[in-house]
């Protein structure tokens, strides 16, 4: 009989061994299915790039005949981003390959739109959104969007609305030339497939556990039963061969049955935005070998695991059979926690210092490999406790099992350790990251501002002021030119850049600091401190004019800045610019109101001929779409580790049950009650996944500390009360694990103690 055919009889004969195996199979299923899906996302984001390579102007080749001019912007509407690109058709149009989706090319004053912007602009006043483009005449198909509710709109322009980058000779805006649309690869979303592997740590681990506390359930039983096999004369080959056939066995139908889940799996994924969106079910695809190697992989873990668990029936076969003596662990298992602090933040510091990144994960993944380390020696000092202090039998025996299995024990709280481990760190960092939201130009949130030539300027204000007077709107256009204003001769020389417009212009649309009070008659440079005007020299802003023009006897007032790193940037009033100073480029300046916003912004557009119009959309739209992925991320995999880790941490506690359940019935029939005994459980279960959490919670914190630290070049730590969640969850997750004795303490009572 091979040991493939003595792993079936066992499975047909012992009712304990087919609840392991189902439960193995259940925990490697959710392995590979796991691991399945986070594999596959780094191949989901690069679909989705490389179905948007045409949105983006960057990615466009010029080629010898340059056929057309294309610019990509993004424009906002009521808090959505909508991708833009617009082009002008300079060579022949039938020479050009249209990437799949897009039916046709838009002609001057045409515009083609995706789907969910098509059902917008029917539902908006045109002076509101739909101004900004032509008239749409075609709708794109899903093989060229981003994500199935992207707004995106490819706008068409004449060759005169549109120029070439270097021909200032000529007029419109200036565009890219392109030879075709691009024909490269996608590249996958960077910080998705950093996470894709940090969320196979973070739940193949609880997975694993799960897999390892199942195997648990017939532990004791297996060991006696290949012992005696030993015993008998079988050689370490058979015995290793007997027990990789029933592990393989059982992990591997949990891997197909995983296979089988992962496109149900898939499915669900589809349905969590990220970066704006949700997906297309086909991005998730995997390469098929990545598919059968991950496939494999994940049993080959499993059967690895349960083979190297035989090494002491295999060497010691006696040990197995009348038990053996539990060495204490070592002290210096405690060092481990903080030398890889220490390294951490060793790394930490030379990151900020410009060293190697890598080095600050590899600081954290020796902190995460310190908890196995250091988790054990503290289990069996709360064991040592209560053997030292016990008032109760509960509390005795409780202790005793602590001391005498700490690695087993642990075992159970490994999953939830890491996930509040984990849980700790995001929620440390997410709250800082929001506080650093925002940025952008020195213009106050509420404005909206196109940066036009100066030749374009006169005619672009009056342009924009007619549409927003024919709204009926009171607001006007602030055209505001920058200048240098210089001092110094030499390497001694300094240039800060100061925005020319009146001080009451300033006080209401800039974030300088420059409030009414300021604002004084015949002042004309305002700055952050007294200056003597007599030194000072005004150039060309964006010009290598390294002389200027005198500034002259100008009255210098002061004001307080708004932050206290923004020293370098002034106001000049139009009257004090010298007369031989004429700036190149003029920033057309609009306030708006809440209700307003939007007709403000649609009637800039056509300053802009697809450049982007700066708003405080602009930057925070990025920032905030970032932080509510890594936020949604952040619940998900805790939610789904914190599963995991109740589900292993609950087998354990039956697997424990099961593993003495001689004694318990011994203990049972001398007339010990069952509550004293399931209250022993309890305190064995829980006390050290307790500890455990709590110190994970604070490691957790700690280390994301040190992130910050070595990330960020501003801001400070924000603590939010969401912090303590992953420990509240890993507390809840453990005492449910251990809620599981009772029932299992019953069960052993109602079996006759015959049966062992």
């Amino acid at each position: 009989m091979n040991p493939f055919q003595l792993a079936l009889r066992v499975l047909r004969g012992d009712r304990r061994t087919r609840t392991s195996a189902i439960l193995t199979a259940v925990g490697v299923a959710v392995a590979t299915g796991l691991v399945l899906l986070l594999a596959t996302l780094p191949y989901a984001t690069q679909a989705r790039e490389q179905r948007a390579l045409w949105q983006s102007s960057g990615r466009y080749d010029s080629g010898q005949q340059n056929t057309m001019l294309v610019n990509s912007s993004k424009d906002y509407f009521a808090g959505k981003q909508v991708a833009r690109v617009d082009i002008a058709v300079t060579g022949p149009a039938d020479s050009l390959r249209l990437p799949p989706g897009i039916p046709q090319l838009p002609g001057p004053g045409e515009t083609i739109v995706s789907p969910a912007l098509g059902k917008l602009l029917n539902a908006t006043p045109a002076d509101q959104l739909g101004n900004r483009f032509g008239k749409p005449v075609a709708a794109f198909g899903e093989e060229a969007l981003r994500y199935p509710e992207q707004l995106v709109a490819l706008v068409g322009h004449s060759p005169q609305e549109m120029r070439p980058y270097g021909h200032k000779d000529q007029p419109g805006q200036d565009a890219f030339p392109a030879a075709a649309f691009p024909a490269g690869q996608g590249h996958p979303d960077g910080l998705l497939t950093v996470l894709s592997w940090v969320g196979i740590i973070v739940l193949l681990v609880p997975s694993l556990v799960l897999v390892a506390s199942s195997a648990r359930l017939t532990a004791a039983r297996r060991e006696q039963r290949l012992a005696a096999i030993r015993l008998a004369g079988a050689t370490p080959g058979q015995v290793t061969a007997m027990v990789a056939a029933e592990t393989g066995l059982s992990a591997g139908v949990g891997a197909l049955v995983g296979l089988l889940l992962s496109p149900a799996l898939r499915g669900l994924a589809t349905f969590v935005p990220w970066d704006g969106g949700t997906w297309l079910a086909s991005d998730f695809a995997l390469p098929v070998g990545l598919t059968v190697l991950a496939v494999l992989l994940v049993p080959l873990l499993v059967v690895l695991a349960g083979v190297l668990g035989l090494r002491r029936v295999v060497s010691t076969p006696l040990f197995a059979t009348g038990g053996h003596t539990v060495k204490p662990l070592r002290w210096w298992r405690l060092l481990a926690l903080p030398a890889a602090g220490l390294f951490f933040l060793y790394s930490v510091v030379g990151a900020r210092s410009g060293g190697n990144g890598n080095l600050v994960l590899f600081g954290l993944l020796l902190v995460v490999a310190s908890a196995m380390v250091v988790g054990p020696w503290v289990t069996s000092a709360v064991g040592g406790t209560f053997v030292r202090i016990w008032r109760r039998p509960s509390s005795l025996l409780a202790g005793r099992r602590l001391r005498n299995d700490p690695k087993g024990s642990y075992r159970a709280s490994a999953g939830i350790v890491l996930a509040v481990f984990t849980g700790s760190m995001a929620l440390t960092l997410l709250p800082s990251f929001e506080s650093l939201a925002g940025g952008g130009r020195q213009y106050v949130d509420s404005a909206l501002y196109v940066d036009v030539t100066a030749d374009r300027a006169p005619e672009a204000t009056e342009r924009t002021n007619a549409t927003l007077a024919k709204a009926g709107l009171s607001e006007r256009v602030v055209p505001v030119a920058s200048v240098y204003v210089m001092q110094g001769e030499g390497n001694y020389r300094s240039m800060q850049r100061a925005y020319v417009m009146t001080c009451a212009d300033a006080a209401k649309l800039t974030r300088l600091g420059i409030t009414q009070q300021d604002c004084k008659p015949g002042v004309g440079l305002y700055t952050p401190y007294q200056l003597d005007t007599n030194n000072l020299r005004v150039a060309r802003y964006g010009g290598e004019d390294s002389t200027g023009t005198p500034l002259g006897a100008v009255t210098v007032g002061t004001y307080h800045p708004e932050r206290k790193n923004n020293f370098g940037e002034y106001v000049i009033d139009p009257s004090a610019v010298p007369a031989g100073v004429k700036p190149t480029q003029v920033t057309l300046v609009v306030p708006t109101a809440e209700a307003n916003r939007e007709i403000v912004r649609t009637a800039l557009v056509p300053n802009a001929v697809g450049n982007e119009i700066g708003s405080r959309e602009q930057y925070l739209y990025g920032q905030q779409v970032q932080l509510s992925d890594l936020r949604r991320v952040t619940v998900i995999g805790l939610v789904a580790a914190g599963i995991l880790a109740g589900c292993s941490a609950a087998v354990a506690t039956a697997g424990s049950v099961m593993d003495r359940r001689r004694t318990f019935g011994a203990l049972m029939a001398a007339g010990t009650p069952v509550r004293v005994l399931s209250r022993a459980l309890r305190m064995e279960a829980a006390l050290p996944a307790l500890v455990a959490t709590i110190g994970a919670g604070v490691m957790g914190v700690a280390v994301g500390l040190g992130l910050f630290m070595a990330t960020m070049e501003r801001g400070s730590v924000v603590f939010s009360p969401w912090i303590v969640a992953p420990v509240v969850l890993g507390v809840g997750v453990a005492l449910l694990g251990a809620s599981v004795c009772t029932p299992a303490l019953k069960r052993v009572q109602a079996e006759p103690l015959a049966d062992e």
